[in-house]
Parts: C-alpha cells; sequence; structure tokens
C-alpha cells in the first residue's frame, strides 16, 4: 500500500476523515529561530516534515517602491509603500510614519497599489506546485493590518467610527487588488488560499464586533467565494482573543484558522469542534518560552481531547523570540504520539 502524500495528509485533516494516519504538520520557524538554531531545525525538519510547501512565484514587474528586507535592522519599506523601522534582526519591524496623515484621508494618492504582484506567470507557479507532494497555499491579503501600516493604528481606529469617504474609496481599491490577486493565485494548481488579520488583544477584538461584521467580514467572504470558485480551500491567522468573530467565520466556510487558542481558552473553543480546524497553535506567549516538555505533552493533550475529530486539528507552531527547540520538537513527538498509527 503506497504511504499517502503530504497534500492527501491534510486534506483528510480539513475533511475530518484522518482516521488511519497522523495528523498534518506545519512548522513556523521565524527568521530569529533560524539565526539561533539553525542545525537543530534542519534535523527537525528531516525528523519531523512539515505537509505544507511554499513555492517561489517569479514577477515580472518588481516593486518600485518597496526597499531592503522585512527582518533585517534599518529601514524596509513594503510593496504599499509603508516605511518601518527595525531594532532588531530576525522580527518585523513597526511603521513610526503612516503614509496617510489627512483625516479626510485627502493624502491617500501617496498609497501604492502594488499591481506588480499580478505579474507571474500562472504556468510558472503551476511548474513549481508540480515539483513537490506538499499541500501549497497562495496568499495573503491582510486588509486590517495593511490600513493600520498606512494610517496608523490609534488613526485608523477612530477613523472606522465614521470613515472618510476617501478611506472608504481607498478600502474598496484594496479589496478589488486582493480579490485580483487572489482570483489569479486561484488559477493555478495550488491547493489554497490564505489571507491574515491580527484581530485580537489578549481578552477581546480590537475593534466592535459590528463594525468587524460591517467592513471586513464581507472581505473574507469574498475572498472564500473565489477559493470556493476555483476549489480551493481556505486558510486564515489571527493572533489574540477572537472568540467573537469564529462563528462568523465558519458560517462563511473558512477551512482551517490558525490562532492563539491558549490565550481564549481551549475548553471555550469546544464547541466549535468538528466545524473549522484549528490550525495550531502551542502557547507561545507561555509554554514555547518558559514550559517544559512535560508541559507541551499536556497541552497537546487537551487540544487533541478537546478539539480533535478525525481530523480537525494540525500540528502546528511557531518558533520565535524566546521560544526553546526541545518544546517545539516536543510539539511534534506528543501530536505523532496520538495520531499516528502504531507498529
Amino acid at each position: 500500500m503506497n504511504p499517502l502524500t503530504p497534500r492527501q495528509i491534510v486534506t483528510d485533516t480539513l475533511n475530518f476523515k484522518n482516521t488511519s494516519h497522523r495528523t498534518a504538520r506545519d512548522l513556523w520557524s521565524l527568521p530569529w529561530a533560524w539565526d539561533r538554531f539553525a542545525p537543530e531545525l534542519r534535523g527537525l525538519s528531516e525528523e519531523y516534515p512539515s505537509d505544507f510547501a511554499g513555492v517561489s512565484i517569479e514577477l515580472k514587474e518588481q516593486s518600485p517602491v518597496s526597499k531592503g528586507d522585512m527582518h533585517d535592522v534599518g529601514k524596509y519599506v513594503d510593496p504599499w509603500g509603508c516605511t518601518f523601522e527595525n531594532i532588531q534582526r530576525g522580527v518585523i519591524g513597526e511603521v513610526k510614519t503612516p503614509l496617510v496623515q489627512d483625516d479626510e484621508w485627502e493624502d491617500s494618492y501617496k498609497i501604492h497599489i502594488p499591481e506588480e504582484q499580478l505579474s507571474f506567470s500562472v504556468e510558472q507557479v503551476n511548474r513549481e506546485i508540480a515539483r513537490t507532494d506538499k499541500f501549497v497555499m497562495l496568499g495573503c491579503p491582510r486588509p486590517f493590518e495593511q490600513l493600520q501600516f498606512i494610517r496608523g493604528t490609534e488613526n485608523l481606529y477612530i477613523d472606522l467610527m465614521d470613515p472618510p469617504v476617501k478611506m472608504l474609496e481607498f478600502m474598496e481599491r484594496m479589496h478589488d487588488f486582493y480579490c485580483r490577486l487572489l482570483t489569479k493565485y486561484a488559477q493555478t494548481n495550488c491547493d489554497a488560499l490564505n489571507f491574515m488579520d491580527d484581530w485580537g488583544s489578549q481578552r477581546s477584538l480590537l475593534i466592535n464586533p459590528e463594525l468587524w461584521k460591517k467592513y471586513f467580514l464581507p472581505m473574507y467572504r469574498d475572498y472564500i467565494e473565489i477559493a470556493r470558485k476555483y476549489g480551493k480551500r481556505t486558510f486564515m491567522h489571527s493572533d489574540g482573543y477572537i472568540m467573537d468573530i469564529i462563528p462568523y467565520l465558519i458560517d462563511i466556510g473558512l477551512d482551517a484558522v490558525n490562532s492563539q487558542i491558549f490565550c481564549m481558552g481551549i475548553n471555550n473553543l469546544k464547541q466549535f469542534k468538528g466545524k473549522i480546524t484549528f490550525w495550531g497553535e502551542i502557547d507561545r506567549q507561555h509554554l514555547l518560552p518558559y514550559g517544559t516538555p512535560a508541559d507541551i505533552d499536556d497541552a497537546v493533550r487537551q487540544i487533541y481531547d478537546a478539539l480533535y475529530d478525525n481530523g480537525g486539528c494540525i500540528a502546528q507552531c511557531e518558533f520565535g523570540p524566546g521560544g526553546k527547540f526541545e518544546n517545539v520538537r516536543q510539539t511534534f513527538v506528543s501530536w505523532d504520539k496520538l495520531t499516528a498509527p502504531l507498529g
């Protein structure tokens, strides 16, 4: 009997039909971790290989505004023209001076819509995808976060209470770009589309849920409808306490969410078991940096008992600043112990 491909393992996990093999694996290693643990990470990738793969995308047109490296110390300008300042190598910096300064968004003409990201060849991407049997995702729109980079977080929160006309006009342009980009990605042979926005603080949503439903839920619905039209799955990342929006993400058909489940409380998430796949994660605020392998083993068991349903959970964690390598490795040891077939 031929072993299942990583792509099939992920698909079965998403379909809650993973009854005869281990759950899917996905490790996010930030540049900080590679700077400090490169040999260990190479060994881990051989011992517990990820079921997900990225592919290189060759753009025929290069950004006229983007400069620098987002993970290096110094300034980095993103494809929209936002300038980040970074004081620590291996992590992403912050925008100190927003592009849009005017309260009515009269200076929104400064924003560069990165149309050049559409200049890739579908055939070139398909050749890359054909080289792997792993699950391939392409994306990744981030409308709420991009608006923060453009306007500044505090200013954006104020603007959302009574949005200026030119802000709404820009949001339509941004959304149109993201939809066109996702549509072209969906025309490739990728397995899924993904998008992201960090919506939660430690204890609540960052904005009123009603504002989220009015301005951002329709965007995500459009992304998922594009994916469905082309037979793709959908994945979303969102940090913080996002309990208020998970039911809506389920309603619009999101397949998998990467979220801080320990921040929200695993028992509080039991109600969603079998309705959405929890794409990780292990607590990176406390357990990964300060816990022991035994703590990690217990945490994985809690997730499995509360949320696993012949799938519905992906063994995922993020290895970033402060994390212990032995705890990251234990995440995959523990998941295999619970879900890998015996013998």
